[in-house]
């Protein structure tokens, strides 16, 4: 069954999950604290999780189900647990500096999905999807991929800047399980995967930053000091 011919009580289910997944990157953008942002970045992979289910059994791709099960296990267990033991082992409970206060933030936010809605409209209404769970998929990727650009420019904390990076992530993600339910699952394995050795990574890069220059802070580390 093609997923844009779904019956309407579906359709409704899916654009439920994908705009509380977007509503979820609002809670990042109205906060300073990290563990609010990590907490909204595991339930928000929990609701990608559940819309990768939806779509595996109303349109009849049982490979979505696995991908919902390592996605709770990869990004709403395994990923948001080694971010906490970065964010403990370093003692660094919310943002210092930020270029915009919370309250400008979400006005930003705002401004991004109204952008996000404007070109989704367009596209769906040159494929003719206008109506279509199609045009709420593609809004809600592009305005979480703006909205990690965004996280990404105004926090400077580096534990920030990682989850703005897995919110860009799971906008594509989200979007790829309405728009193109067929992705080959290897293709989704391998990017979990690649998930997982980037934070991995980027926990041993945050220690070492620690430890030579003292902070955590991309304000503090604009230049190379020989």
């Amino acid at each position: 069954m093609s997923i844009h011919a779904l019956p309407p009580l579906v359709a409704s289910i899916f654009s439920l999950l994908a705009i509380a997944a977007l509503l979820l990157t609002f809670v990042m953008l109205g906060s300073r604290w990290l563990n609010h942002y990590l907490y909204a970045f595991a339930a928000e992979s929990w609701l990608i999780a559940g819309l990768s289910v939806t779509v595996g059994i109303y349109a009849h791709y049982p490979e979505l189900l696995l991908i919902a099960l390592l996605t709770i296990l990869f990004r709403g267990l395994l990923l948001p647990y080694l971010i906490a033991r970065i964010i403990r082992r370093q003692a660094v409970s919310y943002e210092v500096h930020v270029i915009l206060q919370p309250s400008s933030s979400l006005v930003a936010g705002a401004a991004c999905v109204v952008f996000a809605l404007v070109i989704a409209y367009h596209i769906g209404s040159q494929l003719e999807l206008v109506g279509t769970v199609a045009v709420i998929a593609l809004t809600v990727m592009l305005a979480m991929k703006l909205i990690g650009f965004l996280m990404l420019s105004i926090r400077h904390e580096a534990i920030s800047q990682v989850l703005g990076l897995l919110i860009l992530e799971n906008g594509i993600f989200l979007g790829a399980q309405v728009l193109v339910p067929g992705m080959p699952m290897l293709l989704e394995i391998v990017i979990l995967f690649d998930l997982l050795v980037a934070v991995a990574c980027f926990g041993v890069l945050v220690r070492y930053l620690a430890s030579a220059a003292g902070t955590t802070s991309s304000l503090d580390l604009n230049r190379l000091v020989g």
